[in-house]
This record gives C-alpha cells, structure tokens and sequence, in this order.
C-alpha cells in the first residue's frame, strides 16, 4: 500500500468516451485512454485491504461477489501507483489469461465487493487492469511463450469461448498438443460474435491473443462442428483428453402468438450476423438490419444492451427495450447489502446511446408482450405490451401477473429476443451420452469437471449455465488443471 491515505484524498474518476453522437457513427472501441498520473492516482486509492474482497470470488444470493479468477488486486494496483507497469502484469498474468478480454467486458463483480465501496466509490479496478494489459502490448512486453518441452499427449477442446481458451492455454503450457475446434468461420466463440465490436475490437484485441496462442502451439480449426463434420467417435480415438467448453446457446424462446411472424430473431443471431458483416467489411446472406425499422427488443440483461446499440448504428427509426423486472433503485437496497453486487440502476452504453439518440433510456420495465401483431405479407409490424406487477402465487412464489388497462401495442418492423439461455445445445451431448443435471447442462462437479464419459472434461457456461467471462476463465483454467492431472498423474497448472 504505497499511499496509506490515497483512498481519503483522490476521487473516483474514469477514463473519458466518445460522445455517444459521435461513436454510433461507427464500429470502433470508444473508451479513451487515461493519463498515466491519473493511472497511478486511481491506484493509490486502494486500502490494500487485509481482507480484500475484492479478489476472493464467490456467490452471494446467486450472484458473483470478487473476482472469480482471484485476480491479485491489491497487488498490481500498488505496483501501476508505484510506476511498475511490468511488475503489475506479471502479477495480473499469474490468475488470468485474457485480462485484455475482461478489462473490456467483465461487469466488475471485483468492483461491487471493494471494501473502500462501502462507504466511497469503488476503486477502478476494470479499468487498471485494462490499462495494465494495455500497455503491455504497447511496449512489447507480451510475446509468445511456446513450453520448453511436449508431452506427446494430445487434448481436443470444443468451443473456443473464453473456456476453451483459457482451457487451451493452460493445457498447452502445460506441454500437451491442443487442438481447439470451433464450428464457426473464426476462433473467439462469445468473444468473436457474441460481444459487438465496439465493446471488444475483434482484429486489434481478439485476433492478436488468438495469434499468441497460435504462435505458442494452439491449433484452430474452425468450420468444423463435432458430430457433423467430425464424428464423435473420431474425436475420441484421436485425442487422449477432450474438453467440452461449447457454451450455453440455446436461446430462451418467447412462445406468444405471432412468434412466427417475419422479423423476429434472437438476439444472437443479430448480433452474430452483424460482426460477421462488419469483419468481412460487406453484409452477409444471415444479416439483419435495422436501419430505418421500429425496432423492439425483449430482454434487459448484456445481449439487450448490445442489440440497442447495434440498432442504433444501423439507423434505426425508433428502439424500445422491454424490462419484465422493476427498475432498480439508485442506491443499493436493504436487502442487497455489500459485499454482494450492487443491484442498483445503470446507464449502460446502448442505453446511453439510445437516450441520446431518442431522448430517453429506451427501457420499460415491468412491461411484458402478449402478442405479435401481422401485417398481410406475414411480417411483424406491432408488439402488443401489457404492464405487470409481481405476485406471489399459491407457492409462495413470484410470478409476473398482468395488470388491467395497461395494455399498449408498440410498432415494430424488427422485435429482437434477449431474454437468456437455457443452456448447451443438446446433439452433440447426446451423441457422447454424456449425464446431464436437471438444468440440462454437462452434469460435472465444480472444480473436478469430469463427466460421465472417462477422459471428458466440461467447463464453462455448458457446465455451470450462463454466466460472467470470469466464470468462464475460472472454469477453463480448473477443467485444464484436472485434465492435465488425469493425463499425467499429477499437476503443476494453478
């Protein structure tokens, strides 16, 4: 703790953004870098806490409280303050893999748990960190370490999301031959299509970890998805280990009327298209515009978000985002104490861009729709909303229930469904016979994540459902460390 009383002199201050006029003119990242005084200043707000935490993750009420990787906070937090930007991404390197990912996208449960919260704002712990890594790749200090030596073991992970990389990063320091299959055109799965561009550049911060792990031994092969264009049985002979990181992509559906109108998709398939479209610099056949459309999206969660402002860029006439829960307070509830996240109201990029744009959040929350409306081409042209208060029914449970004359119909050329996962895709868990738990996700415990089948590790969101990038990371580092111990006999991975 290189300033005893930084955390009493310095204010919380972040780095400046593109005004959001100015960014939904484009694709690109919008957060400004910060002076480094400024840098050192934030740092020297952390207490370095004898009890930080801030990087012991946990779950408190459902939700992550600390940072699931446990990064070392206080640690680089003093070194940036104390000028030792190497040092710093020594230590940020030893717990986390992609910090240059979860800078960018991870909502912070690390920042919803910092002791200095309780009573000031949260020390910037996102974005230290991002600076961290940051000016490691400015200064070259982020090179490709291939192992010294091979196993000869040969490990097949499948999905290249934030799991699967981390899994394979770790396997192939590891020693051991890693192959890393993933169904579509380019590596990153979540990364690459699932976070829109100006959250997460995919060429200049994707692609260039993506090349390291290329240049360190990872092999990709995209294009190729197991049980169609690998058969399963090939998958198994051919590797000694396999590890299951496919991510849980099966889209909550919204079974109303109407539901089969033209113009209504998930939100993935969106926003899938569109990054598709915006690498390849020209639309694609899958893509989906907005431009000019009443554009209504369902689901308030992170994807909601990223279709607001996808939409937004397109040019989209007018945006309504439908919220079935309440809005949340300005200030942390009595029920909602620290160290647990923070449920209070925020502002996030898109809805930020949206008020800008529109006037107003675009949000509105305890609304639900009821049905789709037609027009004779058999293309949605209304969504028809209905206000709702939350009850308790003959359970004991909360149930939204409608409530009379607060019905409205929204005009809507595009609806977009944002509403969640309910876990993997099930074809390929069939194909392997693999145990699955009551939530349909790979049946495997929490830090042994081995399945039912020998020699099969699953980690991630297609083992513990949706979730953060840091449970993720978490999880591809803990499946790497078993696996590596189940190929070896013993483990030196953390």
């Amino acid at each position: 703790m290189g300033k005893p009383t930084g955390f009493i002199e310095y204010l919380r201050e972040l780095p400046s953004e593109l005004a959001p006029l100015d960014r939904i003119r484009n694709w690109d990242e919008f957060h400004l870098p910060m002076p480094e005084d400024k840098l050192r200043t934030q740092g020297a707000r952390c207490m370095d806490c004898g009890t930080p935490f801030c990087h012991t993750g946990t779950l408190i009420s459902g939700m992550a409280s600390g940072c699931p990787i446990n990064n070392l906070i206080p640690e680089w937090n003093d070194l940036v303050y104390r000028g030792l930007w190497r040092e710093a991404l020594d230590r940020l390197h030893k717990t986390n893999n992609f910090p240059e990912f979860t800078g960018r996208v991870c909502p912070a449960p690390c920042e919803g748990s910092c002791v200095l919260g309780i009573t000031n704002p949260p020390v910037t712990i996102k974005n230290i960190e991002c600076s961290i890594v940051d000016k490691g790749w400015e200064s070259g200090w982020i090179t490709p370490e291939p192992p010294s030596k091979r196993t000869g073991k040969k490990v097949a992970i499948v999905g290249s999301g934030p799991a699967g990389l981390s899994a394979a990063a770790q396997l192939n320091k590891a020693g051991h031959w890693v192959t890393v299959f993933e169904r579509a055109d380019r590596p990153g799965g979540l990364l690459m299509y699932g976070i829109p561009n100006m959250k997460l550049d995919k060429e200049e911060v994707v692609m260039r970890r993506l090349n390291v792990l290329e240049a360190e031994g990872v092999t990709f092969v995209c294009n190729t998805e197991i049980g169609k264009d690998l058969p399963t049985e090939q998958l198994l002979s051919d590797f000694d280990a396999v590890v299951l990181c496919t991510g849980a992509t099966k889209p909550r559906d919204l079974p109303i009327a109407g539901r089969d109108l033209k113009g209504i998709h998930f939100a993935m398939d969106f926003l899938t298209a569109n990054t598709q479209s915006v690498l390849n610099h020209q639309p694609g056949d899958n893509f989906i515009s907005a431009e000019g459309l009443d554009v209504v999206i369902i689901g308030g969660g992170d994807t909601g978000t990223d279709c607001v402002g996808t939409s937004i860029r397109h040019g989209c006439n007018s945006l309504v985002q439908l919220e079935i829960l309440p809005k949340p307070p300005s200030d942390r509830a009595a029920d909602n104490p620290w160290p647990e996240w923070p449920k209070i109201y925020r502002l996030d990029y898109g809805q930020e861009e949206a008020a800008a744009q529109f006037g107003d959040d675009p949000r509105a929350y305890l609304t639900t729709a009821t049905h789709f409306e037609g027009d004779e081409n058999g293309r949605v042209k209304a969504v028809h909303t209905v206000q709702v208060a939350w009850q308790k029914n003959e359970k004991g449970q909360f149930i939204p229930q409608p409530i009379p004359g607060t019905e409205k119909v929204l005009p809507a050329q595009l609806v977009l469904l944002a509403m969640g996962f309910l876990g993997p895709e099930q074809p390929l868990l069939d194909a392997l016979g693999l145990d699955r738990d009551a939530r349909s996700n790979i049946k495997a415990e929490y830090e042994k994540y081995t399945t039912s089948l020998p020699g099969v590790f699953a980690a991630g969101d297609c083992r513990r459902g949706q979730s953060l990038i840091v449970w993720a990371i978490n999880e591809g580092r803990g499946a790497a460390r078993e696996c590596d111990r189940y190929l070896m006999g013993s483990t030196d991975l953390p």
